[in-house]
């Protein structure tokens, strides 16, 4: 389907056509319609797959045919979102759709000054995105009035309930009018998300264009088996001999993102880090940068593991295995975006095995395994009868101290029996502590 099937106005057709855009997704060409008939729209689908724009352009669409201007602070569209950076990309967003259109919109978020937002809230405003803190601060302060809101927009609501939102989007439901429209857009919906779209949306449309939590299929998944302190000198390696050209790199703590972009720079690799610790400037520097192919290599905690739409990522690395397999499937969707290809890459250390498991149990399939690194001399491994390969410096330093214990035969699959970079013992005291710790 089309975007010109859609009906949607002259203006906005203009706009995607610039961009290149002239087939809607599936989500878009099963959502918009209802948008503009002002239904309420419950949409499951993965990161990827043009959510933004199903709500976007049909909302764009209902402003423009209602010439009434938004008064100052008081917009008629509120977009709620969990993260700064999907904040700026769905600002984006209306900036490049309405380009054609005489709509205003304001993005406002913490870590930066709210002087220049409010300013550009009492010009007036049409659109209003938001993170949940900074409007909070705002209304309570005086500067954002709800009382004109048409349309509400939750976008990655279960991210924002992960994230502890789920209070504040109560108070701010609760200064909303009654007789608005809801669209609410989840990557997953587990009974957290049903409760509470059954709580704001009034008999909504269903839209599930994909299972939940299912990967992309263009997406090559494998994972590495590797002990924690040899996850820096694996990634160096893989960063040398795989094309990556674009690639991000998650890992569960800031400190620990910060350790693998030192550890790069040892390696000669340009790298750079985006946390809740960075500064909004770092941070939007350290996106331009990715952008621009200036760093290609972009390390980050699950702050970003959605809403950073990045063209070209052909690698995502999971240096460290999250807990939350669902998170899993997030991370990996920054690659393999609007039909392209893509790779994901995972490491798990033995503490993993649990993290791995569950990510399969969700994914119902199993990861397939990769061998191909230096920790194997040529010829060795669990491709060559599961014998133990002579471990390289690079990767692996020193021998196992129980080499009896490791040969012993595995009761486990074939795709599961003890990895050469597994010592097969248990961690010390103070290695478990320190684990703890990072």
């Amino acid at each position: 389907m089309t975007f010109s099937d859609l009906r949607l106005a002259e203006p906005l057709l203009r706009s995607t056509a610039s961009e290149g855009y002239t087939t809607a997704t599936p989500v878009q060409s099963q959502a918009i319609p209802h948008v503009l008939q002002r239904r309420d729209v419950l949409g499951c689908a993965q990161t990827g797959t043009g959510k933004t724009a199903a709500f976007a352009l049909p909302i764009l669409h209902l402003l423009s045919s209602n010439l009434r201007r938004g008064k100052p602070s008081q917009p008629r569209c509120l977009v709620l979102c969990p993260t700064r950076e999907l904040a700026t990309q769905i600002g984006d967003s209306f900036r490049t759709y309405g380009r054609h259109l005489a709509l205003r919109h304001v993005v406002i978020y913490g870590g930066v000054g709210q002087g220049p937002q409010v300013e550009s809230l009492r010009r007036g405003v049409e659109t209003l995105i938001a993170t949940p803190g900074r409007l909070l601060d705002l209304i309570d302060q005086g500067f954002i009035d709800l009382r004109a809101v048409e349309v509400l927009v939750l976008d990655e609501a279960d991210r924002m309930l992960d994230m502890g939102f789920i209070h504040d989007i109560r108070r701010i439901i609760a200064k909303l009018p009654a007789s608005r429209q809801t669209l609410m857009f989840s990557a997953t919906m587990p009974p957290d998300i049903r409760t509470l779209a059954n709580s704001i949306l009034c008999r909504p449309v269903t839209v599930q264009v994909t299972p939940v939590a299912s990967t992309v299929a263009t997406v090559v998944e494998s994972v590495y088996f590797v002990e924690r302190r040899n996850k820096p000198d694996l990634l160096a390696h893989l960063m040398n001999e795989l094309p990556m050209t674009r690639a991000m790199v998650f890992t569960r703590t800031k400190h620990g993102a910060d350790r693998v972009v030192r550890h790069l720079h040892t390696r000669g690799i340009r790298a750079e880090a985006i946390h809740g610790n960075k500064s909004q400037n770092a941070r939007e520097r350290a996106l331009s940068n990715f952008r621009a192919s200036k760093t290609p290599v972009l390390v980050a905690t699950d702050i970003a593991s959605r809403g950073i739409d990045v063209d070209g990522i052909t690698h995502v690395v999971n240096y460290d295995l999250t807990h939350e397999p669902e998170t899993y499937v997030h991370r990996i969707g920054r690659t393999a975006r609007a039909g392209a290809s893509g790779a994901a890459v995972a490491f798990c250390d033995p503490e993993e095995v649990p993290n791995l498991r569950a990510i399969e149990k969700l994914l119902r399939r199993p990861i397939p395994v990769r061998t191909d690194h230096p920790a194997y001399a040529a010829g060795d491994g669990p491709s060559a009868g599961g014998q133990r390969g002579r471990p390289d410096a690079r990767i692996h330093a020193g021998r196992p101290r129980n080499v009896a214990a490791a040969a012993r035969p595995h009761a486990g699959p074939p795709d599961r029996r003890p990895h050469p970079l597994f010592h097969g013992r248990p961690a010390n005291r103070r290695s478990r502590q320190y684990r703890r710790g990072l």
